[in-house]
């Protein structure tokens, strides 16, 4: 499994059944790789958690929305210059935080372009498991797809078979959909 991979190739032999053979554990290892990109390059953001760190304007506000979700802790907040402590209660000044933001008790972000800098954790411990078996199905789609690359339709003994040529299958779609990363205008 490489880095990023939001399933793995056992896992998809498991949903293929008996389909798939033991020569092709090496191409749906790339497919895992490949698709599982393709999905987070689409969603626009990584799923598993990593650290960020972001110089941003201050806003003058009490709140700062973090550019990936969900935060799962937070190193540092710096507002021009100085280092904001964590806020250990309800009563004390400092930061804390939720999923998808840092606040402020006793302080603001300020309003110098480039003024502040949070460093932050965010993404999920473990791939949710709706997620992973969407990357499943996708990868599984294209495996068996790779007979009939171009085809968007075929005739067999005077049946016409059509085939769906789309990224996603509609209940992945669905799924992958909950986790896209919509950017602010």
């Amino acid at each position: 499994m490489a880095a990023g991979d939001l399933t793995t190739a056992k896992n998809v032999k498991e949903w293929l059944g008996s389909s798939a053979a033991t020569a092709d554990d090496a191409m749906l290892g790339r497919l895992v790789t490949a698709c599982s990109q393709y999905v987070q390059t689409w969603l626009n953001r990584a799923i598993a958690a990593q650290t960020y760190t972001e110089q941003r304007d201050g806003n003058g506000k009490t709140r700062m929305i973090c550019a990936d979700y969900p935060v799962t802790a937070v190193a540092a907040v710096v507002v021009d210059g100085n280092a904001i402590p964590p806020s250990p209660d309800v009563f004390t000044s400092g930061y804390f935080f939720d999923a998808y933001s840092i606040r402020l008790r006793g302080y603001d972000f300020g309003q110098r372009d480039g003024g502040v800098t949070i460093q932050y954790t965010a993404g999920f411990s473990a791939i949710p498991p709706e997620l992973e078996q969407a990357v499943i199905e996708t990868v599984a789609l294209r495996y068996k797809e790779r007979d009939r690359i171009g085809h968007a339709s075929k005739s067999i003994g005077g049946e016409t078979v059509a085939f769906t040529i789309t990224d996603f299958p509609k209940s992945v779609q669905t799924i992958i959909n909950n986790y896209k990363k919509v950017v602010p205008l």
